[in-house]
């Protein structure tokens, strides 16, 4: 009889799990079901996080500022992000010195739409606890130029302007998973420079990074997820400034169904975090 009473508590348990309405699961690079404890931990031995986002996901905004938090417990931290673009980093430091309030930051810098939903708490963090908080990407005009004109244009940019993105000659890899999906993607409306006006973008990111690290820290960088899937990107780009830095990447997925990752979303990062999607979207 006890027998049995503890078949029927444990199918009645496996039931009850089935009907938890779970927002998000995360996998490993392998596409097995792991815990946030354990990316947590992983990203302890890590010199740079790279938390790849969908820029419209309320959850994942909520995991970034959450994973943040929790990570400034255990190392000491510098922060940086893809939203806010280089030529902007003198009004970021302004604000995160209280030289500045939200309305004059607004003003001066040019903030994305929805950074006060999505970005500014975690800019805020950084503020309140002194960390560094680094404008990686380039200024979107460049990624413009180098659409309209490719690499080359780049040179005729002043000694200034030269400062805010990756020091030229831009290294360029066309057989990125990454730029080799973009093309396949635009299909007939493809051009030989789209990929190279994202390479822009993840050659400035890794270089701002790069220069940013500190001794015995982590440098956790919040970029759109495409940035750095497939371990290249702004992965690619650290590794050719400092070949052995250790990197840990997370990757944003939408599924319909969460408990098992679909095949193509298979060893996209060392973690994948899925999440529903149906998931309220910031806009």
């Amino acid at each position: 009889m006890k027998y049995i009473f503890a078949i029927l508590a444990f199918v009645l348990s496996l039931n009850t799990i089935a009907q938890d309405k779970l927002p998000y699961q995360i996998f490993d690079v392998n596409g097995k079901k792991t815990s946030y404890a354990k990316m947590l931990k992983q990203a302890e031995s890590a010199e740079v996080v790279l938390f790849g986002e969908h820029h419209d996901n309320s959850i994942i905004h909520w995991l970034q500022l959450e994973f943040t938090k929790d990570l400034a417990e255990k190392k000491q931290l510098v922060l940086g992000a893809e939203m806010i673009e280089a030529d902007n980093q003198k009004q970021l430091d302004q604000y995160l010195k209280d030289e500045i309030n939200q309305k004059a930051f607004d003003t001066l810098a040019r903030l994305w739409n929805n950074h006060k939903t999505d970005y500014k708490p975690l800019v805020d963090f950084a503020k309140e606890k002194k960390i560094n908080f680094i404008a990686t990407n380039v200024p979107r005009r460049y990624a413009s130029l180098v659409y309209k004109q490719d690499f080359q244009a780049l040179d005729k940019l002043s000694a200034e302007e030269k400062t805010w993105i990756a020091p030229l000659p831009i290294a360029y890899d066309k057989n990125l998973p990454g730029y080799v999906k973009m093309l396949e993607m635009m299909g007939d409306h493809a051009s030989e420079t789209m990929p190279k006006a994202q390479a822009i973008k993840d050659a400035t990111m890794g270089h701002f990074i790069l220069q940013n690290l500190k001794p015995n820290s982590v440098f956790v960088h919040y970029n759109g997820t495409y940035h750095s899937d497939n371990f290249d990107g702004i992965n690619w780009y650290l590794k050719q400034g400092k070949p052995a830095i250790k990197i840990m990447t997370i990757a944003t997925v939408s599924q319909k169904d969460i408990s098992k990752l679909e095949k193509e979303n298979l060893k996209l990062a060392d973690f994948i975090i899925v999440v529903d999607e149906d998931v309220t979207k910031t806009y």
